[in-house]
């Protein structure tokens, strides 16, 4: 198994270096890929800031990484959770965190709009007894 950085997967997403898609797309076919999840949020980074490309698109193609055969992904329920909580309108990143946090008791913080977005509160403010 081989990890790959977020270059890769952003040519294998975008195609916009044809020669260096192409490598990345041969990775993928040839070799056990492994994504860790510092690399699907700054992926999704990456498509949403400086490829401009919408929510929905950027969750489909995270989706289709995921999903490709030879593809393991660290921590794949929290990914999962995490798109589908992003594509409730929860900012990936944020959402990421809550997913991520699923074995503590509680996830806090001093973001308002968060603990107002984030699913049947799962943040809470930030305050300590």
């Amino acid at each position: 198994m081989i990890a790959a950085d977020t270059n890769i997967v952003v040519r294998l997403l975008t195609g916009d270096d044809p020669e260096q898609a192409a490598r990345a797309r041969r990775l993928f076919e040839t070799e056990t890929v492994f994504l860790p999840k510092t690399v699907m949020l700054e992926t999704e980074w990456v498509l949403r800031r400086l490829y401009r490309k919408d929510a929905g698109a950027i969750i489909d193609a995270l989706l289709g990484l995921a999903s490709l055969p030879n593809t393991r992904c660290e921590d794949e329920t929290a990914i999962l959770q995490a798109l589908a909580w992003n594509r409730q309108g929860l900012d990936f990143a944020d959402a990421l965190h809550l997913a991520s946090s699923r074995i503590a008791t509680g996830f806090t913080t001093f973001d308002r709009a968060l603990i107002q977005r984030a699913p049947s509160k799962a943040a809470a403010p930030c305050e300590p007894s």
